[in-house]
């Protein structure tokens, strides 16, 4: 642990399947804090048991972060050792974390987050797209500045990662196709380190019709990997 007067706040990343996706440090870690904050202690809680952590935990989450952040640097700086963890993946990436890292930052209290599983890297690597530069997205706003953000990422020049729910994949994958054109080439990758891990790759065309037939199933956790946006070469003029 950090040696200070202050506690340590630990953000652990958490598999995002497999439950053998977890560092060693990180079950160090959530056996050795005071408190465990948890986004669903239900969800947690079978990764505990399989690993026999019995810390207590509490619950931090989208619909509390606002009333829970004073309680937690209360205890922080009363030498409180406190770990957050979320349902699934690295705390802070599209769940609830940033208010806390935040207020740890302001209030100059001990911070770390170690180094775990994460969906949109292993996404990344399996769609067969470039991934010397990309552009992070996560989730797409679902009405107010949709439009907004697709016309952003489709013109993007570098390789764009989604989140999206599996019951708005088809739509998001249609409105893609609509501002990238259909020949833009894709990948859904869906249940990373499960059972049902498989990465779809094409066109936003091809898959759209592989959605629409029921090839590609809409189910599980999905990442959306999109093709940068190449600007047309310009023709040469006659001579």
């Amino acid at each position: 642990m950090l040696e200070s007067q202050l506690g340590t706040l630990y953000f652990v990343p958490t598999p995002i399947g497999n439950l053998e996706d977890i560092t060693l440090r990180s079950l160090r870690i959530l056996r050795e804090v005071a408190f465990i904050y948890a986004e669903d202690t239900r969800t947690s809680g079978v990764l505990l048991k399989k690993y026999e952590i019995t810390t207590p935990m509490r619950a931090f989450h989208s619909f509390n972060e606002h009333q829970a952040l004073a309680g937690i640097v209360s205890l922080l700086k009363s030498g409180t050792d406190i770990a957050l963890i979320s349902d699934a993946g690295t705390p802070g990436i599209s769940d609830p974390g940033f208010l806390l890292a935040r207020e740890c930052n302001e209030a100059k209290i001990p911070y770390t987050c170690l180094p775990g599983a994460t969906a949109l890297i292993p996404a990344l690597v399996m769609s067969g797209l470039p991934v010397d530069k990309f552009y992070f997205e996560g989730f797409l706003p679902h009405k107010k500045g949709r439009m907004t953000r697709l016309k952003i990422i489709t013109a993007s020049p570098q390789t764009v990662v989604l989140y999206e729910s599996p019951f708005r994949l088809i739509k998001c994958i249609r409105e893609l196709g609509e501002h990238a054109g259909p020949e833009r080439k894709a990948a859904i990758i869906r249940e990373i380190s499960k059972i049902h891990e498989h990465c779809h790759a094409g066109t936003l065309g091809e898959l759209l019709i592989e959605l629409e037939s029921g090839k590609i199933p809409t189910k599980g956790e999905i990442v959306i990997v999109l093709d940068a946006f190449q600007a047309p070469k310009e023709k040469e003029s006659p001579r």
